[in-house]
């Protein structure tokens, strides 16, 4: 059985234990709405980060996918403009050597060796009376002096009338 005294004194602590108890679960509140306002925070600031990680992976991904197109595109005119070059360099050629087979023909002429003997005035004229003049083996004449040298051969005055022509010969092929 308990003692009356006790009873008083249980009775006298119950408003303390009530006001320690109101404080505490005070404190508890608080608290934890602290926390919650922290954790809140954290949170947003997470989320936050989280967009600004995904803006710049974004931002970082079109510069990249725009670097790798401006490539791309680099890569394909290249590649258009050497195709556009060998299309263009096949009839050249073949002009070239169709050029280069018909002068060579000269050499069975009635009147070659009237060109030859014109292309031999020429390559002294050029050098001097004291030029060394062979003839060339596709036809034509080279001729030298010291430091200097002319080639007049049938397949190197072909090549020059060809180059000449310029943007004559370009436009039997270009549109």
């Amino acid at each position: 059985m308990k003692t009356p005294a006790a009873d008083r004194t249980t009775d006298a602590l119950h408003p303390v234990r009530a006001g320690l108890l109101r404080a505490a679960q005070a404190d508890a509140e608080a608290l934890l709405a602290r926390a919650e306002r922290e954790a809140a925070a954290r949170f947003d600031q997470a989320q936050a980060e989280a967009r600004a990680i995904l803006e710049d992976a974004r931002r970082q991904g079109e510069a990249d996918g725009a670097d790798a197109a401006r490539d791309l595109l680099v890569r394909a005119r290249r590649e258009a403009r050497s195709r556009t070059l060998a299309a263009r360099r096949e009839p050249y050629e073949e002009l070239r050597r169709e050029a280069t087979e018909r002068v060579r023909e000269l050499r069975r002429a009635d009147g070659y060796a009237s060109v030859r003997e014109r292309l031999e005035q020429r390559a002294r004229v050029l050098l001097g009376a004291g030029a060394e003049v062979t003839e060339h083996a596709d036809g034509g004449v080279v001729a030298q002096v010291p430091g200097r040298r002319v080639d007049l051969s049938l397949t190197a005055l072909a090549d020059r009338a060809l180059d000449g022509m310029g943007a004559e010969v370009r436009s039997l092929w270009e549109p």
